[in-house]
């Protein structure tokens, strides 16, 4: 543990698999108090569990869900009296994403985590960073939220360009407030939601492409600059990239 945090509070959500479990297990090693957040109080209590010795509580919630979200801020301060770091990493996709195969259901479902999430989240805890002189926030976005493509479908694919514009608008309103937000923007990433993909991706392809580990030390480097600094836009990608444009 090198300690780059301590004495600070964490919140990760989506932190019961994937980036977001990769991100509380990377930032647990800097010192901070962790709230991890997620649907599932199973998948939280793994994360917990694999953080070890630790100050960790879980938080089961849906972050699409207004009145959730100001719970769970509510519920973290209490409990650590402060919020210093923030990493939004929930995030969904389902299967029939198309704009010829996809419904106005799967559409709102979609934008309802990925972006709303992002945006609900941004508000409840901007107040808390002003009051305290400052603080990050890091968006797990996609490179599917810079180009888009045939594979990860319009509705994702809105999502993720509109919380490149989100975390464009909260820095240019309160980065004069200490705050800063980094977009972070992977490529193909190893993660249960290539399980949502129409056609099945291999194993072979699946360790080609990111680790949630990787994604993890670049939220990882947004947290832990100096305040003066601020990553604003990462883009990581695989070195290799062979099974794109595919439909998978």
């Amino acid at each position: 543990m090198s300690g780059g945090l301590t004495g600070q509070v964490a919140l990760v959500s989506g932190a019961g698999s994937g980036i977001g479990r990769a991100a509380a297990l990377r930032l647990a090693r800097e010192g901070p108090a962790m709230a991890l957040v997620g649907r599932t109080a199973a998948r939280l209590a793994e994360t917990r569990q694999a953080i070890g010795d630790a100050e960790v509580e879980t938080y089961p919630a849906d972050v699409g869900d207004p009145a959730a979200v100001d719970a769970l801020v509510a519920q973290v301060l209490r409990r650590f009296g402060r919020i210093d770091v923030v990493v939004n990493a929930a995030g969904i996709n389902v299967r029939r994403r198309s704009l010829a195969e996809g419904s106005v259901e799967d559409f709102e479902q979609v934008l309802n985590t990925n972006l709303r999430g992002a945006f609900l989240l941004s508000r409840a805890v901007v107040p808390v960073m002003r009051a305290q002189g400052g603080g990050t926030i890091v968006h797990v976005v996609s490179d599917s939220g810079m180009r888009g493509n045939d594979f990860a479908g319009v509705a994702y694919t809105a999502s993720k360009f509109g919380v490149r514009g989100l975390v464009q608008a909260i820095n240019a309103e309160e980065r004069r407030h200490g705050i800063r937000v980094s977009a972070i923007y992977p490529g193909e990433v190893n993660t249960p939601l290539l399980d949502k993909r129409p056609v099945p991706v291999s194993a072979e392809a699946r360790q080609k492409m990111l680790q949630p580990e990787d994604v993890a030390e670049c939220i990882a480097l947004a947290a832990l600059l100096p305040p003066r600094a601020i990553v604003e836009e990462l883009v990581v990608r695989p070195v290799v990239q062979e099974w794109v444009s595919r439909r998978s």
